[in-house]
């Protein structure tokens, strides 16, 4: 079983943007995307993350499967827990899809995103 998401680019469409921006659009569920992009391929188990944040185990299960809902998180069971990952390739998406026109279509420098 692969260890984290492909670094592939998969391509969003409009319904699975507005699913991911929605599930982030909301500072716990935030919190916890970053911790878990912080972590890396290693992922955490709810009880790290859960100390990490300060937040109650019921509310963090919750917020967990609002983001694998949205494809922004995935899990993967080793023993007794549960690993969660950031799924990079989605994110990756979800940038390409919102910078898709960005500066006329052209490539965007940081001089570029200014003018943009």
């Amino acid at each position: 079983m692969e260890t984290i998401a492909s670094s592939e680019l998969v391509s969003l469409d409009e319904s699975a943007a507005v699913k991911a921006l929605a599930a982030l659009a909301q500072a716990q569920r935030l919190r916890v995307f970053r911790a878990l992009v912080v972590a890396g391929p290693g992922g955490l188990t709810p009880g790290v993350m859960a100390e990490q944040l300060a937040v109650a185990p019921s509310a963090l299960s919750f917020h967990l499967k609002e983001l694998a809902h949205s494809g922004l998180v995935s899990s993967e069971p080793r023993g007794r827990n549960l690993i969660y990952r950031a799924d990079i390739g989605h994110m990756n998406a979800l940038l390409a899809y919102l910078t898709e026109h960005c500066c006329e279509g052209q490539a965007c420098s940081p001089v570029a995103a200014v003018v943009c």
